[in-house]
């Protein structure tokens, strides 16, 4: 029977680990991968016990984006197919992600690279270890960020860092990554799974339906006007008012004890 390409591992405080499980080839996804990774997207969105999400990639890589052999085959491809290909497949993960409203913390190990990298940058909060490296690689075979770089990275780091990454494709060490807000926290290599879901677990004891909340208003907020956010967040206010998670903790906090 052949491995899952992508590991599930959910455990009791609702912490779900995704693995992108090709060790031997530093995790460089295939079509396949894709599929199973979308699924599992898909699951865990729908899944209420997952509650937090951690992405890591098995052994010395988180991923080093597309595989070469199949990238090579792909090339002698027609422009519609070869468009077809990132838009009905590979970009299937970054809508997917965009749409779930669950917390997802990449747990950076080894290399990320190209669209290794872009599927970092999907990701909520990046933890990184401290061997750890991230590169937008595309530009070294004359092409474009292809699975949202060009879009997270001005976002996340401003745009003139962004396309000085993107223009150069070079290697970007954890301490760096960390320094220009690439990276939210470098932790040791020994670390970073620990670390990660230490964070998870902490997030996952939070009321769920503000930090679900709390997402969607901060991710839908970059794009719309200030008026229009406070007038979005003052309904979430007003759901959230009226959730038994909300009630129970105010009857704790006025009762001086601990939160449920």
């Amino acid at each position: 029977m052949t491995a899952p390409l992508v590991l599930w591992d959910l455990d009791a405080q609702g912490v779900l680990t995704l693995t992108l499980n090709r060790p031997e080839k530093l995790n460089a996804f295939t079509l396949e991968m894709i599929h199973e990774w979308h699924g599992l997207l898909l699951r865990a969105a729908d899944d209420e016990a997952v509650k937090v999400i951690i992405l890591t990639g098995a052994g010395r890589g988180f991923c080093a984006g597309g595989d070469a052999t199949a990238m090579d085959r792909r090339s002698r491809n027609d422009p519609l197919e070869q468009k077809d290909f990132l838009w009905r497949h590979v970009h299937r993960i970054a809508l997917a992600m965009e749409r779930l409203d669950k917390p997802v913390i990449a747990a950076v190990n080894g290399v990320a690279r190209g669209a290794g990298m872009d599927m970092a940058l999907m990701c909520d909060i990046r933890l990184m270890a401290r061997s750890a490296t991230l590169a937008e690689s595309y530009i070294a075979m004359g092409l474009a960020a292809g699975d949202g770089g060009g879009w997270y990275l001005p976002r996340i780091i401003g745009m003139d860092h962004a396309l000085e990454l993107l223009w150069t494709g070079r290697q970007v060490a954890a301490a760096e990554a960390e320094r220009i807000g690439l990276a939210t926290r470098v932790v040791e290599d020994e670390a970073l799974l620990p670390s990660a879901t230490e964070l998870a677990a902490r997030i996952a004891a939070q009321p769920q339906a503000a930090i679900r909340m709390h997402k969607r208003a901060a991710l839908q907020g970059r794009d719309m006007p200030l008026a229009a956010h406070l007038d979005m967040v003052s309904s979430h206010m007003a759901v959230l008012r009226n959730t038994q998670e909300h009630r129970e903790r105010v009857a704790a906090f006025n009762a001086r004890r601990p939160a449920p």
